[in-house]
């Protein structure tokens, strides 16, 4: 099953009922939307509810895969494959790849390193190598690892276009998610740093989750993080944790990496997962690095520096429900003066 519904943020004129539950019903009523650049929310995840139940599983362990990366792609696929292998002898469940994991983050390799990528529901043992190389590596590696595997992102072509893509598959193999980058990083910091992915790429217009044995989880990559309704979309729809693949600079990381994590786990009361490429002195464009794992009252479970790393910790789900049983801003929202208005084209 698989849900394809769009958004929007409105002012509400009328008084409406405060609490999640009235809220959710709000949402469920509204018209649908007739503007022609609606975005979707999409999961192909089997069985997707449209407000899962509290999991079943309390605590999960995950690893952010902060690898290096250069020039040969085939390369990167191999040390990829061995940080994800990595992070299974660690005892990883759901695993992370960093942003544009198989080629240099540059505009001037997207289009030589682009790909086809499949559809959700693809799987390793039906998936042509020659067309899907990379595609074809992050399902092996999620599959001979047993991995639930957030596949970090890559340059996908699609016809004429271009995008940042992750692709999320499960331990059998198969895709369950397919996310491209809805926020394109179009940024000119005086003196700093000048970059614009629109030169190149297009934008998405998915909301992207994919339900699993621990919950709910949605996807963004890198600078969709910077944008506070996206995530609060995916939190409204049942994410329990929020990942996202990025490779923020040497300019934006030590100003807005963490505080932008923190601001979406506190925001969402929830977890966020943030994973980006070590950083390589020979590159044209210095990573960060800092892959980092925030719980919902905004701490730092786990961090590292720049260098080569796997990040692991164990997530603990309660600690979701019990924040927000604490602070519970979600019944506590303005409903009558502010709403969230789904539509669907």
């Amino acid at each position: 099953l698989s849900m394809n519904l769009s958004w929007k943020f409105v002012a509400a004129a009328a008084a409406i009922p405060v609490g999640f539950a009235a809220a959710h019903h709000v949402l469920r009523r509204q018209q649908r939307c007739k503007s022609s650049c609606s975005s979707k929310i999409v999961s192909g995840a089997p069985g997707l509810s449209p407000l899962p139940s509290k999991p079943q599983v309390s605590q999960v362990r995950v690893a952010l895969c902060q690898v290096s990366v250069g020039v040969d792609k085939a390369v990167n696929l191999q040390t990829a494959a061995k940080a994800v292998s990595e992070a299974k002898s660690k005892g990883a469940r759901l695993v992370m790849l960093p942003e544009m994991f198989n080629c240099p983050y540059s505009n001037v390799s997207f289009g030589p390193y682009s790909e086809a990528l499949p559809s959700i529901g693809a799987s390793a043992s039906s998936m042509d190598a020659e067309r899907f190389p990379t595609a074809l590596a992050i399902c092996e590696m999620a599959k001979n690892n047993d991995v639930w595997l957030i596949g970090g992102s890559v340059p996908e072509k699609e016809g004429e276009k271009l995008y940042n893509t992750c692709l999320v598959v499960n331990p059998e193999g198969t895709i369950v998610s397919k996310h491209r980058k809805v926020h394109l990083f179009d940024i000119n910091v005086p003196g700093k740093m000048v970059f614009k992915e629109s030169e190149t790429l297009s934008p998405g217009n998915t909301f992207s989750m994919f339900d699993t044995e621990f919950g709910r989880v949605g996807v963004g990559i890198c600078y969709d993080i910077r944008f506070a309704e996206y995530a609060q979309i995916l939190a409204d729809n049942g994410c329990i944790l929020l990942c996202y693949p990025g490779a923020f600079n040497t300019t934006t990381g030590p100003a807005h990496w963490e505080l932008l994590q923190r601001s979406r786990a506190i925001d969402n009361q929830l977890y966020v997962l943030a994973c980006s490429p070590a950083r390589n002195p020979d590159s044209t464009y210095q990573a960060w690095g800092h892959s980092t794992i925030i719980n919902p009252w905004g701490e730092v479970v786990a961090t590292t520096d720049h260098e080569p790393a796997i990040v692991v910790a164990d997530v603990d789900l309660d600690r979701v429900f019990t924040t927000r049983e604490s602070i519970p801003v979600r019944s506590q929202k303005r409903y009558d003066m502010y709403r969230v208005v789904k539509t669907q084209p």
